[in-house]
């Protein structure tokens, strides 16, 4: 059995990436481990509240964190779990994710602003901390199956097998028919030779096919093809930029993330 993980705060945009992977869940009989770190609220710290008075707002935080979890059990009969924790986001993600031995970490993601486009946020921030699969969830994404997967990659730069080999078993787990796209800025043609050779062997057990555009704005490009494929997922890989050339380069798995009209899934090496 697959295991997912939801970090939840009880946000809208979390609340709503929660529903989407536990429908998801039902209907492939994976578990549900919802993630959710307590942090003290500065409110609470300036009021001085006393120490028996935080145990029980932490006390009350876990079991709504509990009930919430035996709520979606019931609903979409599956199996879930929770993970209540204090401390460090990142720590205790990992944590959790060992402990579970878990396949994929749901996030969700607020809409696109012109903040989050220069700074981030949770989401994208943990896409370009951890090397693990994320799948991010905008606020208006409803699960009704993934019969399509857009795989938005950089042919030229090679794709490693590893990469490959998930999407391969995403697709084939869902039932899902692989659309192979890429975006080259000259008008020049990729043959079939060693580059995509790789990709036919790796996802020889799926349907696919491949795309090419020529445009010098990738991230359009992609958005146009997400809107003509009417696709369920957009998979990305996140590639690391150093400090200085992140400042001119930004990631273009993070803005595809934040500005996303489909569920992202980001598989980093």
């Amino acid at each position: 059995m697959k295991t997912i993980i939801v970090a939840t705060d009880f946000s809208a945009e979390a609340d709503n990436a929660m529903t989407y992977a536990a429908a998801a869940a039902s209907e492939k009989g994976y578990k549900l481990v919802l993630y959710n770190l307590y942090k003290t609220s500065i409110h609470a710290m300036n009021a001085r509240i006393s120490g028996s008075e935080l145990d029980q707002i932490f006390e009350w935080r876990r079991n709504k964190h509990k009930e919430i979890s035996e709520m979606i059990a019931e609903i979409y009969h599956i199996e879930t779990d929770v993970y209540f924790a204090t401390g460090d986001f990142y720590e205790e993600l990992l944590n959790c994710i060992q402990l579970h031995q878990a396949d994929l970490l749901v996030m969700g993601m607020a809409e696109k602003s012109l903040e989050q486009d220069l700074l981030g946020n949770t989401t994208t921030e943990v896409i370009q901390r951890l090397k693990f699969p994320i799948l991010s969830v905008p606020l208006n994404a409803k699960y009704n199956g993934i019969k399509h997967i857009l795989f938005a990659c950089d042919i030229s730069r090679g794709v490693h097998r590893l990469i490959l080999d998930r999407v391969r078993d995403f697709a084939a787990d869902f039932g899902a028919t692989v659309e192979v796209f890429y975006v080259r800025q000259k008008a020049e043609e990729i043959s079939r030779d060693q580059e995509l050779s790789l990709v036919d062997v790796s996802l020889t057990e799926v349907e696919h096919y491949y795309k090419q555009v020529h445009s010098s704005e990738i991230i359009k490009a992609i958005e146009l093809e997400i809107a003509a494929s009417k696709t369920e997922l957009l998979v990305m890989v996140p590639y690391r930029h150093g400090f200085w050339h992140s400042l001119l380069h930004k990631s273009k798995t993070r803005v595809m993330a934040s500005g996303n009209s489909v569920p992202l899934l980001s598989l980093p090496l």
